[in-house]
Parts: C-alpha cells; sequence; structure tokens
C-alpha cells in the first residue's frame, strides 16, 4: 500500500479525499478538528506545487431540503482561512462548470468539490459506488490520496472508486490513525477496553474481536443494562438491547472475570436534565427510573482497574453525555486516564467530543467513528483493500 510520500507529485493535478463531515449548528461549524487534521496533506501538495482538487462529504443527503444545509460552502470558508490560502469553491460535483475550473488550476491553487453525498439524491451513485461517477472523478486528476479515514470502512464512489482508476495512495492521517491503531494487534498489558454508548450489537463485533486480547472490559452507557439485565438485574426504564441480551449472557458466563459491569447507577424518571436524579445500586433501580450514567461507586471501581493498564482503548461514552448531569462519570475516566499518564486509544465519535480539552495529552483520538469500530472488529477496510 503506497503512502503520499511514495508519490511524485510535483506539479500534478492530486485529488484528495478528505473528511470534512464536521458538525454544524445555527450555519456555524461547531468543531473544525476533522478539517485541521486535513491539513497536513494538503500542505504537502502545495509544497510540491500540485493543482489540488478535495473532495468530501457532509451529513446525509436524502432529499431535496438536504442539499442546502449539507452544502461544503461553509468548509470552503473554514479551510481558507485555517490555510491563509483561497479555496475555489464549485457548487457542482460534476459537470462543465466543475471541468472548466479543474482545466484553469494553476500550480498551487485549491479547489473544493460540491459535498459527494449530492450525487446520493438520485440512486445513491455515491453511497454505492457507481462505477461511472468513480471513473468520472478520477478523470480530473493525475493521482488520488485517500485521507478520509472517517469513510475508509466504505465503498463509495470518492474512494474505492476513484482509486480504482488512477495511482493513488494514503495520506498522512490515515497513516497516522493507522499507526496508531496497529498498536491495538498486540497490545502492551494489562490491556483495557473501556465500552459504553447505547446499544450492545453496536459493539458485538468488537467485543468478540477484543475479548481474547483484553485483561478486562469494563461497560458503561446505556450497553451497561442489557449485560445487567441478562444477569436478572431489574433495569427499570432503561434502555435495553433485547435482541443481544442471549449474546451478553454467553459473554458473561464465558468470561466471568473479564466483563466488569456497574455497581451503582445515576437515575431519574425522565430522559431530560430538569427532572431530579439521584444515585442508586444496581438492586434498587424502580420501575419508573432510568439510568442515565454509572455511579460513584463505579468509577472508583473502574479506576482501579485502570490504575496499572498499560495499554486503553475507549469507545462510547459511559453517560448520557449531551445532557450536564450525565456527563460526570465520563470525564472523571478521562481525567484519571490524562493524569495517569496511560496510553490511550479513543475510537472517535462522541467520546472523542467528550475529550476534546484533551487533545494533546490522549496518546490518539481518532477521526473515525465507524471505521474504527470496524477496525476494532478485525474487519477489512474496503478503502484500504483497493489501495493494496
Amino acid at each position: 500500500m503506497k503512502k503520499i510520500t511514495d508519490l511524485k507529485l510535483d506539479g500534478k493535478k492530486v485529488l484528495i479525499r478528505c473528511d470534512f463531515n464536521v458538525p454544524i449548528k445555527n450555519g456555524k461549524i461547531v468543531d473544525d478538528n476533522r478539517i485541521k487534521e486535513s491539513l497536513k496533506t494538503i500542505n504537502y501538495c502545495l509544497d510540491k506545487h500540485c493543482k489540488i482538487i478535495l473532495l468530501s462529504h457532509l451529513g446525509r443527503i436524502k432529499e431535496k431540503a438536504d442539499l442546502e444545509k449539507n452544502s461544503l460552502a461553509i468548509v470552503a470558508k473554514r479551510l481558507s482561512k485555517l490555510l491563509n490560502k483561497e479555496v475555489i469553491f464549485v457548487d457542482q460535483t460534476r459537470g462543465e462548470k466543475l471541468e472548466k475550473a479543474v482545466e484553469a488550476l494553476s500550480e498551487g491553487e485549491i479547489l473544493l468539490v460540491q459535498n459527494t453525498r449530492y450525487e446520493d439524491l438520485d440512486g445513491k451513485k455515491e453511497s454505492s459506488n457507481n462505477k461511472e461517477l468513480g471513473k468520472y472523478w478520477a478523470s480530473l486528476g493525475d493521482v488520488f490520496i485517500n485521507d478520509a479515514f472517517g469513510t475508509i470502512h466504505r465503498a463509495h464512489a470518492s474512494n474505492v472508486g476513484i482509486a480504482s482508476n488512477i495511482e493513488s495512495a494514503i495520506g498522512f492521517l490515515v497513516e497516522k490513525e493507522l499507526n496508531a491503531l496497529s498498536c491495538l494487534n498486540s497490545p502492551e498489558k494489562p490491556f483495557i477496553v473501556v465500552l459504553g454508548g447505547a446499544k450492545v450489537k453496536d459493539k458485538i463485533g468488537v467485543i468478540k474481536n477484543l475479548i481474547t486480547k483484553a485483561d478486562y472490559i469494563l461497560i458503561g452507557g446505556g450497553m451497561a443494562f442489557t449485560f445487567l439485565q441478562s444477569e436478572g438485574y431489574d433495569v427499570g426504564n432503561s434502555i435495553v438491547d433485547h435482541d443481544s441480551i442471549d449474546f451478553c449472557n454467553e459473554m458473561i458466563s464465558k468470561y466471568p472475570n473479564k466483563i466488569v459491569l456497574p455497581v451503582d447507577i445515576n437515575v431519574t424518571s425522565e430522559y431530560s436534565n430538569e427532572t431530579p436524579n439521584q444515585i442508586k445500586d444496581i438492586t434498587e433501580i424502580s420501575s419508573d427510573e432510568m439510568g442515565l450514567d454509572i455511579g460513584p461507586k463505579t468509577v472508583k471501581i473502574y479506576k482501579k482497574y485502570l490504575k496499572n493498564a498499560k495499554t486503553v482503548v475507549w469507545n462510547g461514552p459511559l453517560g448520557v453525555y449531551e445532557l450536564s448531569k450525565y456527563k460526570k462519570s465520563t470525564k472523571q475516566i478521562l481525567k484519571y486516564l490524562v493524569d495517569n499518564h496511560i496510553k490511550t486509544i479513543l475510537g472517535g465519535g462522541d467520546i472523542v467530543a467528550a475529550a476534546k480539552n484533551y487533545k494533546d495529552e490522549i496518546y490518539h483520538a481518532s477521526t473515525g467513528g465507524g471505521a474504527t469500530l470496524e477496525y476494532l472488529e478485525g474487519k477489512k477496510l474496503p478503502g484500504l483493500e483497493v489501495l493494496k
């Protein structure tokens, strides 16, 4: 698999697949970390006097109403500011206007193509890896750099499609992600996995792949209640993934000393910040209560397990992080890992957002949620396989 440094790029038209799928609220970018992570690859190509054509998706496009709110125009402005350089934005994914703009590029100029998922409006051409579309985008450049780790687990026209047609390599961000995650193939022990999030079924592959490698798997988030119910506890109105009860039973039976579950819970009667809450033992949850975070006793126990850890991988918050009352356990465990300089890999998504204040102190915060999960499951990633 080629890296960006293996290619002769001088003066060439370089297509770069970036991941500019950033959160936007009220017309403003809330977190531009993914844009910043792309700068190293873009600047490298600028130093090589390339003509740069950037592609990315943003959000999902299911109907015409989704087009305007998912335009990459806002990203072009932010990227221009970060690079201190004009970024030409073309509000098209194909056609004469785009082709002329690409043809007019001078060395050292940057063009951003409109959201690749605009092509999903008519037959999901991007998401289904339409061969004609992949070939068309490939025709715009001389070489292709895939630097979008967040979509590396998907076979789309803008990654697999392009790479199937022209010389291709990975960019610096993808290389950084793979280098960091590769340490999990033979992790330094004790190796501890921390899993949160809502549903067990989203993590079944991860648990199956890591349970034999890990010394312990600490369970939190909504998925804890499926494990607890499988053990016979009454979890009230807490979220339960009923289809995964048997799987939880099987894992606890096979690995009783590896799966660690909460002993106390922060409960309330409604999914709200305003409703009164209290800490309860897992044996005391009432039928009208729901758990929205693990409790202080559990945090204390989890810290003891983590104390001597040499490697930690963490996916999913331990509580309902979007509600301020239920951030506490996630923040406490994050701080503990940072304060004790424990090598920690955060598996993308919500847990990375929760750790934004520790960005420089965490060993690795992945930019890919689904991609990281599938890597942890041991699956082959189409965006990488095509480059081999």
